[in-house]
């Protein structure tokens, strides 16, 4: 079984990650006071990590989740340290714990009571600390792979609520974390009210492209319904993510999987006229003109520019060289 490291190395390794300042100047001053409730959660099936956010503070996204692929994920809140989420990932690549992670940052940090934090590793191991400063009602659990933890809630009922509805929850992570920060809402939330809400889940292995592990990285920087726009948002990105891969597909030259991955994003946002022109390119370039044609009409009809797009594609390999292919695309009406 593979062993973490001590405490003593990675305190060690630490002080290297910070250049060995004096003490003085390694102690944290007091951060943002994020005020909110969050969950950090690993996906048992693929090993997906995430961070899942909402607070009365604008664009929470910039305070609160960390998260790498491969490594692990962190929320860092109440008088948020961003130490915890980026000196705190380093050292669970180098083998910490979540657990130790809190106690080698926490070590140095004379605001530690004023913190709350979540951790999830690779392995699923967590950790959730709320210091005895933070506002009431504050408080945080943990569970297979995933920690909840909130503070200045309505009531002590919250986290407890967002366990149970991670628990419960059908779905991918980025399902099951929202179903969390909503059973959270549905408690009571913040004593005073919501603004922002964020959501990062990457993936469990890397892939050495960081920007290609991202599967969500999304924010609601001030809105009277963070959590529904949230969703909104979500869904949205969720078909792009399909609309990534069906490019993909083409840059491979493998027609029937970008009308695959296109269909898939076109179906999830019929009213998005990008995404019916490209499924409608897969189609017609895998010799189906005659169900591509519908969907070259929506996006002529929402915007005539999207015929001079189709005269440009062939020259790029993107529609085949055929100029009675293209008579027939632009014929349509």
């Amino acid at each position: 079984m593979e062993k973490p490291l001590s405490i003593a190395l990675l305190g060690l390794a630490l002080i290297s990650f910070a250049g060995a300042p004096s003490p003085k100047s390694r102690v944290p001053s007091p951060g943002p006071l994020v005020s909110t409730f969050s969950i950090v959660a690993r996906d048992p099936v693929n090993g997906d990590l995430g961070v899942a956010v909402q607070s009365k503070f604008p664009n929470v996204r910039v305070a609160v989740p960390y998260a790498k692929a491969g490594v692990g994920a962190v929320a860092t809140q109440s008088f948020s340290n961003s130490e915890f989420g980026t000196k705190g990932l380093d050292l669970l690549a180098l083998g910490a714990t979540p657990q130790e992670v809190v106690t080698i940052i926490g070590r140095e940090d004379k605001d530690l009571e004023d913190r709350q934090v979540g951790i999830v590793d690779a392995k699923g191991r967590v950790a959730t600390h709320t210091g005895k400063m933070n506002i009431p009602a504050a408080g945080g659990q943990s569970g297979a792979g995933y920690v909840v933890q909130a503070n200045l809630m309505e009531k002590p009922t919250v986290w407890g609520a967002m366990a149970r509805g991670f628990e419960s929850a059908r779905g991918d992570l980025a399902d099951r974390m929202l179903a969390a920060l909503d059973a959270a809402q549905g408690e009571g939330g913040d004593i005073r009210g919501v603004q922002s809400a964020a959501i990062l889940v990457v993936r469990g292995t890397a892939s050495g492209r960081p920007w290609a592990d991202k599967q969500f990285d999304l924010r609601v920087e001030d809105h009277a319904e963070p959590l529904k726009e949230l969703r909104r948002l979500v869904g949205v990105q969720r078909a792009y993510n399909h609309m990534s891969a069906g490019d993909d597909c083409v840059a491979a030259k493998d027609w029937t999987c970008a009308e695959r991955e296109y269909g898939a994003a076109e179906g999830m946002q019929p009213a998005n006229a990008e995404m019916a022109f490209w499924h409608g390119v897969a189609l017609a370039s895998n010799g189906k003109l005659d169900e591509a044609r519908p969907l070259f009409r929506r996006a002529f009809t929402a915007d005539g520019r999207w015929r001079e797009l189709v005269k440009r594609l062939p020259s790029v390999d993107q529609l085949p060289k055929d100029p009675a292919l293209m008579e027939q695309i632009l014929a349509t009406k």
